[in-house]
C-alpha cells in the first residue's frame, strides 16, 4: 500500500484525475480529514473540500506507473 499527497481543483483536474486512476485495476482512496472516498468517483470526490489536501491510498505496492502518470496531481 502506498500513501500520497495530491491536490485536485474541480474543473480539468478532476476529470484527468478520475480518467487515470480508472485505467488501473487496483483499489484506490481519498481521504480529506476523517472522509475517505472512491478515487475512481467524480461523485465521491465532489464531496470533499478540494481546497484542502487530499492524501490518495494506493492498495498495491507495484504502482510506479500509476504514480508517474499522477505526477501533475503530487504534492
Amino acid at each position: 500500500m502506498k500513501c500520497v499527497n495530491i491536490r485536485l481543483s474541480v474543473n480539468r483536474d478532476l476529470n484527468q484525475f478520475v480518467s487515470i486512476v480508472n485505467r488501473f485495476p487496483y483499489e484506490m482512496n481519498l481521504w480529506c480529514g476523517r472522509h475517505v472516498r472512491d478515487a475512481k468517483s467524480v461523485l465521491g470526490i465532489l464531496s470533499l473540500d478540494l481546497d484542502r489536501p487530499l492524501t490518495l491510498m494506493i492498495h498495491h505496492d507495484n504502482c510506479e506507473q500509476l504514480l508517474e502518470e499522477l505526477s501533475p496531481f503530487i504534492e
